[in-house]
């Protein structure tokens, strides 16, 4: 998955798989994630979000959504 570096002080890229409806985050901390069924209104609010660390955390972490940690070497590595 192609991921785009963003603007934020605790996400370093995200990355969106619409078809199979897979948001992938990589966090500052070299930690990556893939969050299962996530609508492509919701990486539109999240690429929006004047705060993507807030958005992740109010949204996904804390609205309790399904993830798996993804390690670097198993992840698509380009970013924009």
């Amino acid at each position: 998955m192609h991921r785009t570096k963003v603007e934020s002080s605790n996400i370093e890229s995200v990355g969106f798989d619409r078809d199979a409806g897979i948001l992938e985050v990589a966090y500052r901390s070299g930690k990556i994630y893939q969050y299962t069924d996530v609508k492509p209104d919701e990486y539109a609010a999240l690429l929006a979000a004047d705060s993507k660390g807030r958005y992740m955390q109010r949204h996904f972490v804390q609205g309790g959504r399904e993830y798996t940690q993804v390690e670097e070497e198993n992840a698509d590595k380009a970013v924009d």
